[in-house]
């Protein structure tokens, strides 16, 4: 017997346990019938204002998102979503591969979404080679989504990091900043702009850029939940959250 309340598909949603962002936005969207199933993990070292601290800081969450793994299980979740996206760009498509099979040890014969691949999946789609990048990292992440998108394929002519000071401080930047940062970023040479980081509350203001760039700009929350659930083969579409759940 299915879930009666998640008849459709339970996701499974891995978030750091500094995130506020992720539980919001697909809140936002809720398809009927799929339900969506949060597995925290401890973020010991939420300080990410230099290369080093940001070093640390991942070094911790590698021993602490095996955990939530573990546990999201328990709820038989159909898919596993992670709701974290540095990790998931850390050594190009090799790093983000080896990262799924680690959470595959863990969860099993399931289908996953991360950050990386949601947004590559996405890219191909659409068709462009072209992009630039805006995140909240520091530098040493920066040339981390550089080299992914790259190795995938991509001209990345601009990657702009807004070099938040800590994991919580990440979703208190404000749509204005964002705008201003859009803005300073997109030009003739691109075809479409992709934001990473999923405590960065970008979902409508990407929504709404679209229009005014005319190209399009990935949210990556938004672009992780087209990924999930279009693997999971629910072709249901939604208007205010990006072309990608809109359209495609």
């Amino acid at each position: 017997m299915p879930d009666v309340v998640g008849y459709r598909a339970k996701i499974g949603v891995i978030v750091p346990s500094t995130n506020t962002v992720v539980e919001h936005d697909f809140a936002r969207v809720r398809p009927p019938g799929v339900t969506f199933h949060s597995g925290r993990f401890l973020v010991e070292a939420p300080d990410l204002s230099s290369d080093e601290a940001f070093l640390y800081f991942l070094d911790l969450i590698r021993q602490t998102i095996p955990y939530a793994v573990r546990d999201i299980m328990t709820c038989e979740p159909d898919h596993i979503l992670m709701g974290m996206s540095a990790e998931t760009f850390w050594g190009g498509k090799e790093g983000n591969a080896a990262f799924l099979t680690r959470v595959r040890d863990i969860a099993g014969d399931i289908g996953i979404t991360s950050g990386a691949s949601a947004c590559n999946a996405a890219l191909e789609l659409l068709g462009v080679s072209k992009i630039a990048c805006l995140t909240p990292y520091q530098p040493a992440a920066d040339e981390q989504v550089y080299g992914y998108f790259t190795e995938c394929g991509y001209e990345v002519k601009r990657v702009r990091g807004l070099r938040c000071a800590s994991a919580t401080s990440i979703a208190d930047v404000t749509p204005e900043t964002l705008v201003e940062v859009l803005k300073e970023i997109d030009g003739d040479d691109i075809d479409a702009i992709v934001q990473c980081g999923t405590n960065l509350s970008m979902v409508e203001v990407a929504d709404q850029a679209e229009r005014w760039l005319g190209k399009p700009v990935l949210a990556i929350n938004a672009i992780c939940l087209w990924h999930a659930l279009r693997t999971l083969g629910i072709s249901d579409q939604f208007v205010g959250h990006g072309m990608m759940l809109r359209e495609h």
